[in-house]
């Protein structure tokens, strides 16, 4: 790691901070204006070009409405106990989430008021998955 790359903590703690922020359908721009920041600052966090410091982590749980603890969950490599450990399966299939177009996808999975039309989504994103261009 340089000196220029982005710790993996502050990357994964800004994909989370993007991830509930859309899945909210809350703005960079609102988010920065509640904690009184740009909304720069709110991607430089979210990009973890920037580490969030504590007081302001604490400021965007309660604006995001989540504990605190919801920006570290899933690191990658941390073990339950709180120790080192390689990374699970989960950690690739959050990570493939947290982008715009994951949360879309989970925000329509979410909304689809059947089990059907849940097992219609989840088909057509695998047979869109497994084809080759």
């Amino acid at each position: 790691m340089t000196r220029r790359d982005p710790n993996f903590v502050d990357v994964h703690v800004g994909s989370r901070i993007r991830m509930r922020r859309q899945l909210i359908g809350m703005s960079q721009e609102k988010l920065g204006e509640l904690l009184g920041i740009t909304f720069q600052q709110v991607q430089k966090y979210e990009k973890g070009a920037n580490r969030i410091s504590a007081s302001r982590l604490y400021f965007t749980a309660k604006i995001l409405g989540v504990p605190v603890q919801f920006f570290f969950e899933e690191l990658p490599g941390v073990e339950e106990h709180g120790g080192m450990g390689e990374a699970r399966e989960e950690d690739a299939v959050l990570s493939a989430l947290m982008n715009v177009e994951g949360v879309t996808l989970a925000k329509a999975f979410r909304d689809a008021d059947s089990v059907n039309k849940r097992k219609l989504i989840s088909t057509i994103a695998r047979v869109i998955a497994e084809t080759k261009e």
